[in-house]
């Protein structure tokens, strides 16, 4: 094994394998022999047991059937036990009650299937342990900060205003954290968001979606008055609605849509569907879990898995498909560029009809407009005109990119002619259409846009 394979795992790890079979045991350990971990091998529940009370175990990779203690069980107990340890499943059929068991009490990494793939068995490994290691050392390092807190108030008071403003982000966090358990205690729609950070650990914060998600239809919920329960299995769908994407790889979870290739793109459309069975399960969760399982159909009929059109769509499904594409082309996870609020809007009006409900749409836009602060598009005075529609004196309302990312003119920039024929000239250039967001006069506008709520 290359020098690179050691590097991105943790050097001299302990991984604990557990099976009743044999010859699996021996796969696996032939397998990993020439990596840098300490392997132990169980031959059931209770030996794993004995092992990790025995030895430093960074990574337990179990066998989802076991006779005395199923793999799912076990793994809830190691978590309870040793919450630093990773968990993996290991299962040689679609169990997907045991799978559900081992997401919801083990709060497993990840489940491989038998037969393995040698090659991502072993990138899985390193992967986790990587993980584990930098988890280890962001702990270390927080740690060590905590303890020079009395020497940094001895440095200047530029450091000590940076230090008090860090300690207010930690507080505010830790209250918040305190708000979501007490919430947790008296509502099950409120643990399905927590269930939600299984699919947001997989990616990088720039491409995390589901709170966004959740704030928008409860937003939505809260304007257009629904009802509890509608509100609930809304707010529950947002949250799960990508946990089928679990077995993914990482880089097909972070690829945009339209850049997938054929097998990818396959096993993208069967994710609602996946979502749907994983939760189907859970009594409380079966109509968010139905809301989840169609939020991909399109008005027009051409979506996935059921090819529904118009009003056979469900009501939710409809709403969920809304903030999900807008909240998702806003993170890349679509279309390969990543566009702002506004520009996720413009897209979203221009398929109204064909991949979402027209009458939906405008409600959905002005829900928007009046919860968050970055969108401009439901302000009356805003208006979105191609380039050959531009006149002098205009004023731009947001910032001009390029499709490839370059800041063309700052919002706030009074337009002229000759600015204007360079902005043709350059779009022609480029081959591209740009959508800019202007200003009119307020006595051409009409009333000002509402207040926003906090």
């Amino acid at each position: 094994m290359g020098e690179h394979s050691v590097a991105i795992s943790t050097p001299a790890s302990g991984v604990l394998l557990v099976d009743e079979q044999d010859s699996v045991l021996t796969s696996l350990a032939e397998l990993l022999s020439e990596e840098p971990y300490h392997l132990y091998l169980a031959h059931g529940s209770a030996q794993a047991l004995e092992l990790m009370a025995q030895h430093p175990i960074d990574l337990v990779m179990s066998a989802a059937h076991l006779a005395q203690m199923d793999g799912a069980s076990l793994l809830a107990r190691i978590h309870q036990d040793y919450p630093q340890t990773i968990r993996i499943l290991l299962t040689g059929d679609p169990d997907l009650a045991l799978i559900v068991k081992a997401i919801n009490e083990g709060q497993i990494y990840r489940y491989l299937s038998k037969p393995w793939n040698d090659q991502e068995m072993l990138l899985t490994l390193r992967q986790a342990l990587a993980h584990q290691h930098s988890e280890r050392e962001r702990q270390r390092l927080e740690t060590l900060a905590q303890t020079r807190n009395g020497e940094l108030r001895a440095l200047n008071s530029q450091l000590e205003k940076r230090v008090a403003a860090r300690t207010a982000e930690l507080q505010q966090t830790a209250d918040m954290l305190d708000l979501a358990y007490e919430e947790l205690k008296h509502s099950y729609a409120t643990g399905t968001e927590l269930f939600s950070l299984l699919v947001n650990q997989r990616l990088p914060p720039a491409k995390q979606t589901n709170r966004q998600i959740i704030e928008l239809v409860r937003a939505y919920c809260r304007v257009h008055a629904l009802d509890e329960g509608s509100s609930r299995d809304l707010a529950m769908a947002a949250a799960l609605y990508n946990i089928g994407k679990l077995s993914w790889s990482d880089s097909m979870m972070r690829s945009p849509a339209d850049l997938m290739h054929h097998h990818d793109r396959e096993l993208y459309r069967t994710y609602p569907k996946q979502s749907e069975s994983l939760l189907m399960t859970l009594e409380p969760m079966q109509d968010a879990a139905r809301l989840i399982l169609h939020h991909q159909e399109h008005w027009d009929g051409s979506g996935f898995p059921d090819h529904l059109k118009g009003e056979a769509i469900p009501f939710g499904s409809r709403l969920l498909k809304l903030a999900v594409d807008f909240i998702e082309l806003q993170r890349g996870l679509i279309l390969e560029r990543q566009m702002n609020s506004d520009e996720a809007l413009v897209f979203i009006r221009k398929y109204a009809g064909k991949f979402y409900d027209p009458q939906l749409v405008e409600d959905f836009v002005q829900v928007c407009a009046v919860y968050l602060t970055d969108v401009t598009l439901g302000d009356p005075s805003v208006k979105v005109l191609g380039t050959r529609e531009l006149q002098a004196g205009m004023l731009l309302a947001r910032n001009l990119n390029a499709d490839n990312g370059m800041l063309l003119l700052n919002a706030g920039k009074v337009l002229n002619l000759p600015l204007v024929d360079k902005l043709i000239a350059f779009e022609t250039m480029e081959g591209a259409r740009y959508s800019v967001f202007v200003r009119v006069a307020q006595e051409q506008s009409g009333s000002e846009k509402p207040a926003l709520a906090p």
